[in-house]
């Protein structure tokens, strides 16, 4: 008898969206999230920052993309992300004409 393994599903993988702010290394962006939330005493919205190193394997991010990156097994030391998708592309400046 040959029966085919059940197949589980993969598990919920976290995803986040955020800014690429380097892109020096070969294949490695990294990507600073901003997230908001309110003080849990005052109230007032505070904004925090992260920065995450992300896995980019065909170096397409560029420095002022904003981007998806979902979580993985660990690729390095600090990477433990990779990119998903390019979401918005950061608007090239026109040269000057003199």
């Amino acid at each position: 008898m040959s029966e085919t393994p059940i197949l589980k599903p993969r598990p919920h993988r976290k995803e986040r969206v955020g800014e690429v702010v380097s892109d020096k290394m070969d294949k490695t962006i990294i990507v600073e999230v901003q997230r908001r939330f309110p003080h849990p005493k005052f109230k007032k919205v505070l904004t925090s920052y992260k920065k995450f190193y992300a896995h980019d394997e065909k170096n397409e991010a560029k420095m002022g993309d904003s981007v998806r990156i979902e979580e993985t097994r660990p690729l390095s030391k600090t990477k433990r992300w990779r990119l998903v998708e390019i979401v918005t592309r950061k608007e090239e400046a026109a040269p000057l004409a003199v």
